[in-house]
């Protein structure tokens, strides 16, 4: 669900809620937590219990973010994760990602889709838009199990594997979306 001041036109949402739904629906399928306002990415980076957390910012994007929801839904089958698993929409959580952005990925580019690894609000690995858009899926995912080997206890797979067998992706461009005509 996607939360914004209805007061400042800023924050409201680029695209459709409904048109989106799925996209959000790819990464909650596989145990993301959506984190849609500054307190609540407050809630998960800045806290010190020595857990890591993947971030990732989801996107319209369907030369990027077509392959990071199924790259990172793979990764998520592997014997290690992250402890926590955590995503905001670039487009739609408005008021969480330029928080995300300003305060704890302030030295990069505003970028999505992302993926980032922090620990204790310290972030430990972060791939932008750039570094994602020429990958395929698999690629990806087998970047970040290399990641999740290096850093991770938490056992794995985050769903069985009989469910993720089941997962479709569905890759859209932008421009192909309706945008938000609410209130």
């Amino acid at each position: 669900m996607y939360r914004y001041n209805p007061d400042d036109p800023r924050y409201r949402p680029t695209y459709d809620p409904a048109a989106v739904q799925y996209m959000r629906d790819e990464l909650t399928a596989v145990g993301f937590e959506e984190v849609v306002t500054p307190e609540a990415i407050e809630r998960v980076l800045n806290v010190q219990d020595n857990q890591y957390t993947l971030l990732v910012v989801n996107s319209v994007c369907g030369c990027a973010a077509g392959g990071v929801r199924p790259g990172v839904a793979y990764a998520l089958q592997h014997t290690v994760i992250p402890d926590r698993l955590v995503t905001a929409f670039a487009g739609m959580d408005k008021l969480a990602v330029e928080h995300l952005r300003q305060k704890y990925l302030d030295r990069f580019m505003p970028s999505s889709p992302t993926i980032s690894l922090f620990r204790n609000g310290e972030l430990l690995f972060h791939m932008q838009r750039k570094d994602l858009v020429d990958k395929g899926a698999e690629e990806i995912g087998d970047i970040l199990r290399q990641l999740f080997d290096h850093f991770c206890t938490r056992s794995g797979p985050s769903i069985p594997p009989e469910i993720y067998d089941q997962l479709e992706f569905t890759i859209v461009c932008s421009s192909h979306l309706p945008k938000y005509q609410g209130n």
